[in-house]
């Protein structure tokens, strides 16, 4: 398991255009990957819904948890995504 922390810089937090760019990219790994928040909630990153509910603003840091799979290159990849779209 390896994970990591990214704080969002989108003016408008994690809405409905970025979830669902991030949930295809991460049905698109070989892990499971949990996005959690600070306050303790979380949301599988494959469900588009729970990870709307979560309501991650900007300047909001979230961890986010790759599970199995190649976690070093998953891990990657994501902080790439999260870079360039969040």
């Amino acid at each position: 398991m390896k994970q990591f922390t990214y704080t969002v810089t989108d003016p408008v937090g994690i809405h409905a255009r970025p979830a669902g760019l991030l949930v295809k990219a991460i049905k698109a790994l070989d892990s499971a990957v949990t996005i959690t928040k600070a306050d303790g909630k979380s949301a599988g990153g494959t469900k588009l819904m729970a990870l709307m509910g979560l309501g991650i603003k900007q300047g909001d840091t979230i961890a986010i948890t790759v599970d199995g799979g190649n976690e070093d290159a998953n891990v990657a990849s994501l902080e790439q995504f999260f870079k360039d779209n969040l």
